[in-house]
């Protein structure tokens, strides 16, 4: 694909590269509203579950393609390390670095545990492991391999356990990304990317089930997404630009998730497993041209859709819905049974998202903004960001 340059890509001067961050907004309104498609993707995953007689009800115009919404996440990973890159102050003390993100997502991811503990124990009759729930609430579940049950507390946190290992990672390994030049930097994107394939396939093929799904979830596995969003922010930073219309990647996730699922019937045993391995790092790269698309567009002073005040305050409230739909979900399924798997259940799962989308507003308006802003003005002056300096870009 052509790339246009504004910069050089090997080595970009520290001037040149001060002069384009300091032009390019810190907000992108657009990006803000496609979080809310990928939590809603992942809501219509649980709604109607991996076949059988799980989720709350099936709708057979959307199944098994709603399946992949659980790989909803993959974009939030990608997009994490893109908007922390994009935002990134190389001055601010990493604890205040610390204090924000936990500001950021601890207080509602709390609050949301306590529905999340009774319909997931309470309601089902479960037994509770401590020491598994206890590590859900300060997300490092995913470090156990003897978790109980596989995914403990909220079940949607596990993703939080792999974000919790790109903020800890963050402060540290940006200092030294913003200096890499460019063609070393996709290089190893690349390669990291690679390596998660390659992880995935000997995960699979010389453990146990159990252990190598286990390894899958391991926040480590995810890291090259992580710096897959990284280079896409330093990239465009850097000057670059791709000519990418949104509809293109947009068009090519339809078709890859099409083409996933009518494969899958076709492939042999050997060839199916690939597809599911180069899976997660397919899905990276696809969310990687999506960011980028929509980004240059917002960058060059077009405003579609996703720059509407009604899907900004949807991807605003997108953290919450996000930590409050399984629990929603999976109380209907045991309070009042599952719906019949027929298209009806579209308008079901609407009306259901409408209800999870009112408590989400709650719980911002309430919970996550207040602590949020709490928190960050507690930060001593002594950490905050001292010199309003863009990244070394080289």
């Amino acid at each position: 694909m052509p790339v246009i340059t504004a910069a050089r890509v090997g080595r970009v001067p520290k001037q040149a590269a001060e002069s384009v961050g300091s032009a390019l907004p810190a907000r992108l309104d657009s990006l803000t509203s496609l979080r809310f498609f990928a939590a809603f993707a992942v809501f219509a995953h649980h709604f109607t579950g991996v076949g059988g007689k799980t989720g709350y009800g099936r709708a057979p115009s959307i199944f098994p393609f709603s399946e992949m919404g659980a790989h909803g996440v993959t974009f939030f990973f990608v997009l994490s390390g893109f908007l922390l890159t994009w935002v990134y102050k190389p001055y601010e003390h990493p604890i205040a670095f610390y204090i924000r993100r936990v500001a950021r997502i601890w207080p509602a991811t709390l609050v949301a545990a306590v529905l999340a503990y009774y319909v997931f124990y309470v309601r089902a009759h479960e037994a509770v492991e401590w020491k598994s729930f206890i590590a859900s609430l300060f997300l490092v579940q995913n470090w156990l391999p003897d978790a109980t049950p596989t995914l403990p507390g909220n079940p949607v946190t596990w993703t939080l356990s792999v974000e919790i290992l790109f903020y800890a990672l963050f402060p540290l390994l940006a200092r030294f990304v913003v200096r890499m030049r460019t063609p070393l930097l996709v290089g190893v994107t690349i390669a990291g990317l690679l390596a998660m394939w390659a992880v995935a396939w000997w995960s699979f093929d010389n453990l146990t089930p159990e252990t190598a799904r286990w390894v899958m979830r391991h926040p480590a596995v995810y890291l090259p997404q992580f710096l897959l969003g990284m280079t896409v922010a330093l990239l465009i930073r850097r000057g670059l630009r791709v000519p990418l219309r949104p509809i293109v990647p947009l068009a090519l996730l339809g078709v890859y998730v099409y083409a996933y699922f009518e494969l899958r019937e076709r492939l042999s045993p050997a060839y199916d497993a690939q597809l599911e391995y180069t899976l997660r790092p397919t899905l990276a790269v696809l969310a990687a041209l999506i960011i980028i698309a929509f980004v240059q567009r917002e960058l060059a002073g077009h405003k579609g859709v996703l720059n509407k005040k009604p899907l900004i305050l949807l991807g605003v409230w997108s953290y919450s819905f996000y930590l409050l739909h399984h629990s929603v979900s999976r109380f209907a399924t045991y309070e009042w049974g599952r719906i019949p798997d027929r298209d009806s259940a579209l308008f079901t799962m609407l009306g259901m998202g409408l209800v999870i989308l009112a408590m989400s507003w709650a719980l911002y308006r309430f919970v996550e903004e207040p602590a949020n802003r709490w928190l960050v003005r507690r930060i001593p002056a002594r950490w905050r960001r001292t010199a309003p300096v863009a990244p070394d870009a080289r």
